[in-house]
């Protein structure tokens, strides 16, 4: 394979020429990207984890533990699969295959180099583009619910139910958020095609901060910030990721909608939640980040953005975002129900809506470096958008002392134990006593003596 010397940005005419066996070459890698990346993804998460737990996570199994997921995938595909009694057999055995199905799909729109030459054929590192291809990537996050809805249906159990009816709720209320963060990517790039979205993120700007000219690099998660905080936390939500982990919620629903599913059967849907994770890291890193361009300072060499070497920044960002999955979940505690959908309807979409009123209106304005001012506005908003999600919504109460919640206790609850941690005695043991002997229970004195 011998790369190409000059970076190319493909277009939608470059589609639709290669070879049947380049076409599938790149599926095939699609594919392997999508499972490779669940295998180490599960490393990944279980090695970080376990550094921020202080302890040392897998390391036992290969060199630094890295076959440990492999042995653990065999494992889970040789034990018994065990079949519900009250299961609905087809839906039951269809509906982790569709969760895998809609993740993997979604990774044949992403775009994961530039135009390179392989084995003489001038062809983009993307299996395919369409003139609506975040429509797709929206369609398959939105379908992959479907197979978590039906587990939960199929089982024939009551928690799969309540998982699955929470993941459907969450997936309605993050979508619309979603989409409505994807519009601002929309109105910016003027396109919605995958590989046009990160041709426009190409074009940097000359910024005039105090007199001095500033580059201004052209990725969305700069120009439009709140978007970007939002998209993210968005898809959080939809993968089922921690804090949002809701429909598996192991104190209150066993396992969720995996509950009544073991053997290849549970790795199926492990492996969905992984691969949608890795593929949502893609799709944000596509729409926001840039996508395969290089990051400042190493576009300063010619050659960053040509070849094969945009492959390593696309990697690297996908990997970046990876990690603020699993660090999200090794520190903050899963939400209540009512808690996560207030963000998703009172927080992020009234945010949402008012931030793309704002775009539209700078966007409207002649003879305005739009660019500029969108930066010069959407970083402040991303900032007050932040602090509007992490502030705290109520003053905390002052922790009353203990003899305040003693005080305080409504007549005829459970008794108190004393403060001075001294047992009395027993009314029932002193009862008896004094029926047994009456002549020689005098109170403050003692009678056995006489």
């Amino acid at each position: 394979m011998t790369p190409s010397i000059l970076a190319q940005d493909p277009t939608l005419a470059d589609f639709g020429r290669d070879p049947w066996w380049l076409v599938l070459g790149k599926i095939v890698f699609a594919f392997a990207f999508g499972l490779l990346a669940t295998l180490l993804g599960v490393w990944f998460e279980r090695r970080v984890v376990g550094y921020m737990q202080v302890r040392p996570g897998p390391n036992q199994v290969g060199p630094f533990g890295l076959l440990q997921t492999l042995a653990d995938g065999l494992k889970m595909a040789f034990k018994e699969d065990i079949l519900p009694k009250a299961a609905d057999k087809v839906v039951y055995f269809f509906a982790p295959t569709i969760s895998v199905i809609c993740a993997v799909t979604a990774l044949s729109v992403v775009p994961f180099g530039p135009m390179v030459s392989i084995f003489g054929h001038h062809t983009p590192l993307q299996v395919t583009d369409v003139p609506v291809a975040v429509l797709l990537l929206l369609a398959c996050s939105s379908m992959g619910v479907y197979g978590i809805v039906l587990g939960g249906w199929a089982s024939g159990s009551t928690y799969p139910l309540l998982g699955g009816l929470r993941s459907s709720a969450q997936m309605i209320s993050y979508e619309v958020a979603m989409g409505l963060s994807i519009v601002a990517v929309f109105m910016t790039a003027g396109t919605m095609s995958t590989s046009g979205i990160v041709a426009a993120q190409g074009d940097g700007t000359q910024l005039t901060i105090w007199g001095q000219p500033i580059p201004a690099p052209g990725w969305y998660a700069i120009l439009l910030l709140p978007s970007f905080v939002i998209f993210f936390i968005a898809t959080v939500g939809e993968t089922n990721r921690a804090p949002f982990d809701l429909p598996e919620a192991e104190s209150e629903l066993v396992a969720g909608f995996m509950t009544e599913y073991s053997s290849l059967k549970f790795a199926l849907f492990m492996l969905s939640e992984y691969v949608a994770m890795v593929t949502m890291s893609a799709v944000t890193t596509t729409l926001f980040l840039g996508g395969w361009r290089a990051p400042w300072p190493i576009t300063i060499w010619e050659g960053a953005n040509s070849g094969w070497w945009p492959m390593l920044w696309f990697f690297g960002k996908v990997i970046a975002l990876v990690f603020v999955f699993v660090w999200l979940r090794g520190t903050l505690p899963r939400l209540r129900y009512d808690q996560f959908m207030r963000l998703g309807w009172k927080v992020l979409l009234p945010i949402n809506l008012v931030w793309i009123l704002v775009l539209s209106g700078l966007r409207s304005i002649e003879d305005w470096d739009t660019r500029g001012k969108v930066i010069a506005v959407g970083i402040p908003a991303g900032i007050l958008l932040i602090a509007t999600i992490f502030w705290p919504s109520r003053k905390p109460k002052p922790t009353p002392t203990t003899q305040e919640q003693v005080d305080n206790r409504p007549h005829g609850s459970f008794p108190l134990p004393p403060m001075d941690l001294q047992v009395p005695p027993s009314p029932r043991i002193t009862r008896v006593v004094a029926e047994r002997e009456p002549a020689n229970i005098v109170a403050g004195s003692d009678s056995r003596e006489v």
